[in-house]
């Protein structure tokens, strides 16, 4: 392992992750707002603690009651009043569904003068959830959509006809009260009403479009799930103001600050990322071989969100599969590395935030007896990187913006 890269991998990551913390955001957001009447909080998503915190340290004694849903491992202490629950992500649980049940009594028998102050990011559509299905079905039809390699797009289309809360139906339970929302965005373009599926959000899909997906995918639905992809979402609400704080676009930004303070020429590529993993890595080794005989350090970085087909039983998530992929190009290439991370701190269903991989990777990885086009085809990116010492841990981050990969190139 190339350990000038590998360090500069984690100094890039870090400093990026630090950069999108939605702290500062929210309190921007808040800053010279008053609320009349009752102030009640609910936030959802894997960044949801940490705008709560931000959100009641801004607002204090304003904010009556509320409740917070965010994933295992993200609740980091108590916040004033607030009810912190946690629940599964990203195939959701019972502790989801108690979760939500939780935020929504906190929404009952509100007034035009209350206020719900809605703190939303990525992941909330597994952990702010109350279906219209059984459990037992929606994570079946969730371990569908993560199989089938369908995009979040595509997957929130489906999960909002099965829901009483996605696709606007949460705002309209909190009617007459007035909703204010600061979202943290998680999907490319920043599309309110896909971001954790839209619960505060008039729906721009349609139930044409669900069935189209159902189809392409051939999704397996229960007669119920059928009817319910024919039940239309709101298209329109009138108690709802919205911001959106963070991207992205910030988290490259931010990683392109860094690279250039460690002597690289940041590029970046695209801030649109959304093909399959492998394929990305396979494409940012290529870049790398190009550019391979210059007399320049170069940083090439591509934001977004990549997916995975499952063809395996193995263990591993989008940014590790994309960094073994990269791995096998990379290969004798001196001077070299990709890495890629998801800013949220977890890479599918590990303790790892992402993967990363060198020029000496693939030979480490034949030493360990390890076959990389095998691996990915076992989608075990996990347990090779974790041989090669290319595992990428930071631990939960309290942000969620997508993901960065970043291909290096030193000289």
């Amino acid at each position: 392992m190339d350990k000038i890269l590998r360090g500069h991998a984690e100094e890039i990551m870090r400093a990026s992750i630090q950069a999108v913390q939605p702290d500062d955001a929210v309190r921007r957001a808040l800053e010279g707002r008053q609320f009349p009447g009752q102030v009640v909080l609910v936030a959802a998503g894997k960044a949801a603690w940490q705008m709560a915190k931000a959100a009641y340290d801004c607002l204090g004694g304003t904010i009556s009651r509320g409740a917070v849903v965010t994933k295992y491992g993200h609740v980091k202490g108590p916040i004033g009043p607030l009810v912190c629950c946690e629940g599964g992500h990203p195939v959701p649980d019972e502790n989801s569904f108690a979760g939500t049940e939780r935020a929504l009594a906190m929404v009952e028998g509100l007034t035009a003068e209350d206020t719900v102050l809605f703190l939303l990011s990525g992941g909330g559509s597994a952990l702010f959830e109350k279906p219209l299905v059984s459990g037992e079905a929606l994570r079946d039809v969730t371990d569908q959509l993560l199989a089938c390699g369908a995009d979040i797009v595509e997957m929130n289309t489906i999960r909002k006809r099965l829901s009483a809360v996605k696709g606007g139906r949460f705002a309209q339970l909190c009617a007459p009260a007035q909703v204010f929302t600061i979202v943290l965005s998680d999907i490319l373009g920043d599309p309110l009403d896909m971001i954790a599926s839209g619960p505060a959000c008039p729906d721009s899909s349609t139930c044409a479009q669900a069935r189209a997906i159902a189809e392409k995918y051939h999704l397996r639905l229960t007669a119920e799930m059928e009817a319910l992809l024919d039940r239309e979402t709101p298209k329109a609400l009138d108690n709802v103001t919205t911001q959106i704080t963070g991207s992205v676009r910030q988290l490259c930004a931010a990683a392109a600050d860094a690279c250039r303070r460690l002597g690289y020429e940041p590029v970046l590529l695209t801030d649109q990322l959304c093909c399959q993993a492998k394929e990305a890595g396979s494409f940012l080794a290529s870049v790398l071989r190009t550019h391979a005989g210059g007399d320049r350090s170069l940083a090439f970085l591509a934001g977004g969100e990549t997916v995975v087909q499952l063809t395996g039983h193995g263990l591993g998530g989008r940014n590790q599969e994309l960094a073994l992929s990269a791995a096998a190009g990379l290969d004798g290439l001196p001077g070299a590395a990709v890495f890629s991370v998801g800013s949220d701190g977890t890479d599918g269903p590990t303790d790892a935030a992402g993967g990363y991989a060198d020029g000496e990777t693939a030979a480490a990885l034949r030493a360990a007896g390890v076959d990389i086009f095998q691996t990915l085809r076992e989608n075990d990116a996990y347990h090779a990187l974790e041989k090669a010492g290319g595992l990428l841990i930071t631990g939960p981050t309290g942000t969620n913006v997508n993901d960065v990969a970043v291909a290096l190139l030193r000289r």
